[in-house]
């Protein structure tokens, strides 16, 4: 099973001590401890980091997380509940079969949800969030070309963050949180194309906000998405994880 980089270690340990003693004691921060472990995992999965029939060892999550073993187990059993992971009696947990099929329906509905809210977001979108968007998009491609991956995924987020903002569409927008949650995002400056992808991907979807063209925003957005569902695809399956004719 992969383990933490020192980086990524110390990171998520800075996260867990700035909510400070006891936390583990405080209903309700339980389940938010989980769920980051369960992200962290999830990632690991979604990015081909661990693969079908591998252990994912309760102690040792625990030991690189610097948690104890039962977030690690509340998130285990939700991601079990996900059919990512396994349960298997007197043995533990194992990982999954993850198909191209299955990546690919995961970045389809992604694709869907989030075109819908480029459209309102298009109808809606004010010059102040253009603007913003615009310096976003700049930062990106600086970024892009400096091979920064880790700030190009940061602006990245940025910039969809601001987009379903902008459509003002909460129930929606929360659908679509659902989903992205599946988009390996600690492990995407891996992929290759993908930092590139990310900032040339907009240059179509900034045009249609430009115009105020929902439908174009729509169609941009749906292929930006697309596409990365496809690189990722193309990544796992470089990595061995399935067999292709």
């Amino acid at each position: 099973m992969a383990s933490l980089t020192s980086g990524e270690r110390s990171g998520t340990k800075r996260r867990m001590a700035q909510r400070g003693p006891g936390v583990g004691e405080r209903l309700g921060r339980r389940p938010q401890l989980s769920d980051e472990v369960a992200a962290y995992v999830r990632d690991l999965i979604m990015a081909g980091q661990v693969r079908e029939g591998d252990f994912l060892r309760l102690e040792r999550l625990a030991a690189d997380l610097g948690v104890s073993v039962t977030p690690v187990r509340e998130a285990l059993l939700a991601l079990r509940g996900e059919g990512f992971v396994q349960l298997e009696p007197r043995r533990g947990f194992v990982v999954a079969p993850l198909s191209r099929q299955d990546v690919q329906d995961l970045f389809r509905v992604h694709a869907d949800v989030a075109a819908e809210l480029a459209a309102r977001a298009a109808r809606r979108m004010t010059p102040e969030v253009l603007a913003e968007l615009e310096r976003l998009q700049e930062e990106m491609e600086a970024a892009a070309r400096a091979a920064d991956s880790e700030r190009v995924s940061e602006l990245n987020h940025r910039f969809h963050r601001a987009i379903n903002r902008s459509a003002d569409s909460n129930k929606l927008a929360w659908v679509l949180g659902t989903v992205v949650r599946y988009a390996p995002r600690r492990f995407f400056g891996q992929i290759t194309g993908w930092p590139e992808a990310s900032s040339e991907d907009h240059i179509a979807l900034l045009a249609a906000f430009r115009a105020g063209d929902p439908e174009a925003a729509s169609t941009a957005m749906h292929r930006h998405i697309t596409h990365a569902g496809e690189l990722l695809a193309d990544h796992l399956a470089e990595r061995g994880l399935w067999r292709e004719a």
